[in-house]
């Protein structure tokens, strides 16, 4: 399932042993187009501190509550790793972050969460134990063998803030087409499925859908998202309507018109040759 990433924003995380804080922002990878961290403000029971929670944490949202489980306590994230939202994130504080929480080193291999076809949804305590739990073991104790020389070689970890790209003006191909209204996660990947688009700034405007692939080039000091499409093309593209349900055929319509290949296609041959 699709969610706007602007609609989790103040939702409440609750931990095994009370509420956490709300989300304040969530900080994505833009290589990858996948959210790392999600950004929560914990209120005066810790001093208004800022911490970062990763969706390996992150249970099934309750929109109806506006709330999201995790599966830490609140014990945990006071004795975390002291980390200035403020300031860059550096892969030395997410390897502190990830061996206080034991979690997988997502950077260890070129899958979005590593080189282990695991997902945030798929670390759950219940597989303790089980086969499946001992493989996907395996499968992590050879991403941190991997993450570990990939650490050395590249400091960057590419965070960026997603509230700070919201209003990023488009770049088409032949000029200037609209802004970044929001961005649509997948529930069980946390990857950037798509950027939501206003194109008022060009005509009489209405939402469309541009997917992370499609970006050629993100200018960040011009606040520019470049990517190879016309301004034609985008205008008699699918229009996304926020109020209804973007169900798989809808996706399917989408880059049947651009004739792309769809990110399913492209997982899914991606396991094929891992398997």
């Amino acid at each position: 399932m699709l969610r706007s990433l602007q609609t989790l924003q103040n939702y409440t995380l609750g931990a095994s042993d009370g509420d956490i804080g709300r989300v304040s922002d969530l900080y994505f990878d833009d290589k990858a187009w996948v959210v790392r961290y999600l950004v929560v403000q914990t209120g005066t029971w810790l001093s208004d501190r800022k911490v970062l929670i990763s969706p390996f944490s992150v249970g099934v949202p309750d929109s109806a509550h506006q709330r999201l489980p995790v599966r830490i306590s609140r014990e945990q994230v006071k004795n975390s790793p002291d980390i200035d939202t403020e300031q860059p994130v550096s892969r030395q504080h997410e390897t502190q972050y990830s061996d206080y929480y034991g979690y997988p080193y997502y950077w260890g291999g070129d899958g979005m969460w590593g080189d282990g076809l695991y997902y945030p949804s798929m670390v759950v305590p219940r597989l303790a134990g089980s086969a499946r739990a001992q493989a996907l073991e395996a499968e992590v104790a050879a991403v941190y063998a991997k993450a570990d020389a990939k650490r050395k070689e590249e400091a960057d970890p590419h965070l960026r803030s997603t509230e700070a790209v919201v209003g990023y003006h488009i770049q088409a191909s032949d000029g200037d087409l609209g802004h970044v209204q929001g961005m649509l996660v997948d529930e069980e990947t946390w990857a950037i499925r798509y950027l939501v688009v206003d194109t008022s700034n060009w005509w009489v405007g209405h939402q469309v859908l541009i997917a992370p692939p499609w970006i050629t080039a993100i200018n960040w000091s011009e606040s520019k998202v470049h990517v190879n499409l016309t301004q034609q093309a985008i205008k008699d593209s699918p229009r996304f309507e926020a109020s209804e349900e973007l169900n798989r055929k809808h996706e399917a319509d989408l880059y049947r018109y651009y004739d792309r290949p769809t990110y399913w296609e492209r997982e899914h041959n991606r396991m094929l040759i891992d398997a």
